[in-house]
């Protein structure tokens, strides 16, 4: 493989719980909807704009709006998520394999660049990471494949040639419909809520996992 994508929450750092947590909050006491945490779990996949359409519909808020409403949002998930920051265990040594093997590295995340920076530049992760796709660089997120596509573009590589690492099942589509292969690592969903998605080289819990020495073997 000559490429890793990933994408960020949930994949490089283990904090959808956080996140989950802040929209149900903005969601019930600020905004008002009538939504458990169950069921804001299943809306926590692409833009935030888009999960406040899902949720609300079409029209309820201005561009303007929700955008005041997505940097509230992400200000409240770093204030409480802040302190825990750290990368998902065994992803630094991955990484570092990775970057020794010479495989080109990018995340491709529906988080807004605000967040992904807290991330990267908190845990010092730009040697890995020279490219960046965020919800701001792209039309459509994801299930779309538009975000994978364009980090392998922006590598340099062809999508066939890139492995996405994933959390999410819409992630997992995303890559499939971009003609990638994925690894699934379950921090927040289990392998039945995968069915019918029929990229997935390995489950994983975290990145001690021994397949991933195959993945650096093969370059």
């Amino acid at each position: 493989m000559q490429a890793f994508l990933f994408d960020l929450n949930g994949t490089v750092i283990d904090d959808m719980a956080y996140h989950g947590e802040v929209w149900h909050d903005i969601l019930t006491r600020d905004l008002g909807a009538s939504i458990t945490p169950e069921e804001t779990k299943l809306q926590m996949y692409g833009k935030n704009r888009d999960l406040l359409i899902r949720i609300f519909g079409e029209g309820h808020f201005t561009e303007e709006e929700m955008k005041q409403i997505s940097h509230e949002k992400e200000k409240r998930y770093q204030s409480v998520y802040g302190p825990h920051l750290k990368l998902i265990n065994g992803l630094d040594e991955f990484l570092a394999a990775a970057h020794r093997h010479h495989i080109k590295m990018a995340i491709g995340s529906a988080a807004i660049t605000f967040n992904i920076n807290f991330v990267i530049n908190g845990l010092n992760l730009h040697q890995y990471f020279p490219v960046v796709v965020s919800a701001d660089n792209v039309t459509n997120s994801k299930p779309d494949p538009e975000t994978f596509v364009k980090a392998a573009n922006l590598l340099g590589v062809n999508p066939a040639d890139c492995v996405v690492f994933e959390d999410n099942p819409k992630g997992v589509e995303a890559a499939l419909r971009g003609g990638m292969k994925a690894v699934v690592i379950t921090t927040m969903h289990q392998p039945h809520e995968f069915e019918g998605l029929t990229n997935i080289l390995a489950f994983i819990t975290d990145y001690t996992d021994p397949f991933l020495n195959s993945l650096l073997q093969q370059n």
